[in-house]
Order: C-alpha cells, then structure tokens, then sequence
C-alpha cells in the first residue's frame, strides 16, 4: 500500500471509531436529561435512581470518546499537512466555535451535573444536564457543518494570492443544505442509538426480573420515542438522497451501481457484480420499478444521471483522472443503513403492542431481540459514515481538493504503518475496556446505585470506594 493509501487507512480507522462513542453521547445526554426532569417534577426515588444509572453510562461513554477524537486533531498536521494548510481559513472558524464553545460548555456542565447532587440547587442541577445535551448537539453542529463544506463547499472564494480558499460567509457556512439535511440525520441518528442502548439495557434487565417496575418505565420510554423517530429519521434520510443528487451526484450514482443515465429508474434490493467499469452488467435481484427515481430525485420519472456519463464530465470540467468512488463500498453501505433503519418501525410497533396488551415483561423472544438490538445503530452509522465519506472521492473537498494532493508528502510509508498499527493496538485495548465497563454498569442492580455526589455503586465490603468514583 502507497503512504496515501495508509494515510487514508489511518483516518478512516480513528474517524469510524471515534463515530462509535459521538452518538452514544448525543443520544444518552438527552434521554438522562429527560429523566433527570422528570425526577425533578416527581421527587420520584426510583426515577432518581435510573437517572443516575443511565447517567453512569453516558460518563463512561464521554470519557473514551474524548480520548478517540483527539487524536484526529493530530492527524490534520501530521498526516494531512497539505490538506489543513489548503482548508484552514475555512475550517477554522467552526472547529474554534467546536472546541471554545460546544466542548467546553458539555465538560463543564457533565462535571457540574455530575458532582452537584444535592450540593446545587435542584432547578440549577437540572440546568446543567441540559447545557450538557446541548452542548454535546453544538459540538456535532461545527464538526457537521465543516464535513459538510468538504461535501459541498459554499461561502468562500479563492484567494489569488494563495490558491487557497477563504470563508466569506459563516451564514452560508451553516445553512448549506448538504449540512442541515445532514446534521438533522445524524441528530436523529444518535437519538436511535441512545434510544436502543436504553431498550437494550431495559430488556435485560426485565429478562431477569431484576428491578423490574423501574426498568419497565424505561423500557416504555425508550419504545414510546423510538417509533417517531425511526420513522422520522428515515423521511429525512430519503430526502438527503435528493439533496446528494443535486450536489454530489456522483455519490448516488454509486450507491446504486448506476453506470447508465436512466429515467425512470428502478431500484434493486441487491446484486451480483457490476462494481467496476469493466464489469458493468450486474445480475438485480428484486427490482423495484421507479423507487430509484422516488429516493434520488423526489419525483415519479426523475432522471438519475449515470457513472459513465458523469465521469467524462468530470473529466471535461477537472482534466484526466478516475472520479468513480468505490461502487460495491457505496452500493452495499447504502442499503446495510437503510435496511436495517426499515426494521427499526416494525420493532418499536412490536414493543408498543404486547405494551398495549401488557405483555411487555413476559414477552421473552421480543426481550431478547430487544436487548441484541443494540447493535444495530452502530453497524448503521458505520455503514452511514462509509456512505458518506467514501462517495465523495477521489475529492478530499469536492471539486476543490483531491484526496492526493492532501496528505503530508514527508511523512514517510514507515512512519505511518508504526502510527497506524500503534493506533490499532490503543483501540483494541480502548474497545475493550469500553465494553468491559459498559456491560458491567449497565448489568448492576438498581439497588446497587450508589447516592451522593458523583456517579458508582454500592462498592462490596472489601472493595475500594476510590475504584468506582467517577
């Protein structure tokens, strides 16, 4: 593999891993501040206690993705030296507001919110947790609102002096509509995830019979917000398709492996081939007649423009070059996303159902798809990501940058194969402390929260207090 393809290797190890904990975060924070409220409003012991409980796992979960996302900071200069020297006047306008306003808003209220118990007043502590969540949305909104300009740049011209472009317009910055349509799904993403972790951890714990009246409540809650928005999450997800066509056309191409220009155009539910140029004629499975045309274009009979003929536009407009991003990458991260996010409905509608019938806490087969269903938003938002990221190259900014004209060229092979692995080594430790504390905190007993300033359990008699203060 060339330095590039490392370097590439490298950031889309440390990006997708970091994306793991970010979801996590924004979801939990808002489930734990809605707790937290209604334990304001009640003075309900056990509401206190769940809001504590699930409040445990939102501070393990900061605590290795602040970790994960730091090193990104340091690959920009290391190994995209050219690439931040060539983006900088633009991108350092929203990663200043992420870094001095959004993070620093959610650290200070999580330690507010977590050692202010029954040391500030109620309605101040309820602040906080709050200013936590919103900070942890703020600080998605600048980093979404940079990627999205790497999507679609807007708000800039081209210094002549430099070749580089500088922002002109933070207005355009943060009403492109690749970033609202964008940063509306991955909010709605994360709102999923925090959703299914709380149903996951809920029907554990009812399969048990262990504090069960308590974890029926958050197991309605978590059904209760999980079907709207599910189903909100795919309309915005589909109408992002059409923004994408508009703006990168090239990325929805892909993602349907669609070499020839076609109008109507049907929608296959899978394939066999047709990923590369030389091999273009795929056997589809289940065709779906003008779905294609409905996700891409909005419309009945749109026309979705093909990889063969958007390639010799490019190739018109940029000069020679290959600009076809992976297909079969494309083609299949699309529908993993998308197929999964369809059976997301039919789960909570399941849930909502044997509710109805009060059923909810005898219901072992739903219990158990219940609790493994917390896999599924990860496996999504990987799959999202992918989408994402690999159908915009071979353009690290679209139309402005490419990918290998933005790396460090004095990093060397060696030098970023010992990082990469180095890299690999400190996840896999991460990853399994992560899961290691995630699981064991997530299993405890409700009985086990422990009261008072910060977050823990009831430590047994011989063990040490100061192993489980957070």
């Amino acid at each position: 593999m060339s330095q590039l393809d490392l370097s590439r290797l490298q950031f889309a190890t440390t990006t997708i891993y970091h994306f793991l904990f970010v979801p996590v975060t924004i979801g939990l924070s808002f489930l734990v501040a809605i707790l937290h409220t209604h334990w304001y409003r009640t003075r309900d012991a056990e509401i206190r206690k769940l809001t504590r409980f699930f409040g445990t796992l939102l501070v393990i979960n900061i605590a290795i993705g602040v970790v994960t996302g730091i090193v990104q900071e340091f690959e920009f200069g290391m190994n995209w030296s050219q690439y931040s020297r060539f983006v900088g006047d633009v991108f350092g306008a929203p990663l200043a507001m992420e870094g001095l306003a959004a993070f620093f808003l959610e650290s200070t209220f999580l330690g507010l919110w977590l050692f202010g118990w029954d040391v500030l007043p109620k309605k101040v502590h309820l602040a906080t947790v709050w200013a936590l969540a919103i900070g942890t949305a703020l600080s998605a909104a600048f980093i979404m609102a940079a990627n999205s300009w790497m999507q679609h740049p807007v708000g800039y011209e081209i210094d002549p002096s430099s070749g580089r472009p500088q922002l002109t317009s933070i207005t355009a910055l943060f009403t492109n509509p690749v970033f609202v349509w964008g940063y509306a799904h991955v909010l709605l993403a994360s709102a999923v995830t925090g959703l299914l972790l709380m149903l996951s951890v809920s029907a554990w714990h009812l399969r048990r019979r262990s504090s069960p009246t308590a974890f029926l409540r958050t197991m309605k809650l978590s059904l209760g917000l999980l079907l709207p928005v599910s189903i909100l999450i795919l309309m915005v997800g589909s109408h992002l398709g059409v923004v994408e066509t508009t703006y990168q056309p090239m990325k929805v191409a892909a993602m349907e492996a669609q070499w020839e220009t076609c109008g109507p155009c049907s929608f296959s539910a899978a394939q066999v081939g047709g990923w590369t140029s030389s091999d273009e004629d795929a056997t589809k499975i289940i065709e779906v007649p003008h779905l294609l045309s409905l996700l891409a274009t909005g419309s009945w009979d749109g026309a979705v423009t093909g990889l063969n003929e958007l390639q010799s536009q490019y190739e018109e407009q940029y000069g020679p070059g290959n600009y076809i991003p992976n297909v079969f990458v494309q083609y299949w991260s699309m529908r993993t996303m998308a197929y999964l996010g369809s059976l997301l409905p039919l789960l909570a509608l399941w849930g909502l159902w044997l509710w109805r019938r009060k059923k909810l806490q005898t219901a072992r087969v739903f219990l158990t798809v219940a609790t493994w269903a917390v896999l599924t938003p990860f496996v999504m938002n990987t799959a999202g990501w992918l989408l994402t990221e690999n159908g915009r190259q071979p353009w690290v900014v679209q139309g402005l940058l490419l990918t290998e004209n933005g790396n460090s060229p004095s990093v060397s092979v060696a030098e970023v194969t010992a990082s990469l692995v180095a890299f690999w080594i400190m996840y896999l430790v991460l990853g399994v402390v992560w899961v290691k504390l995630m699981v064991k905190y997530a299993r405890r007993d409700l009985g086990e929260v422990r009261d008072g300033p910060g977050l823990g359990h009831k430590p047994d008699a011989d063990e040490p207090v100061t192993v489980l203060t957070y």
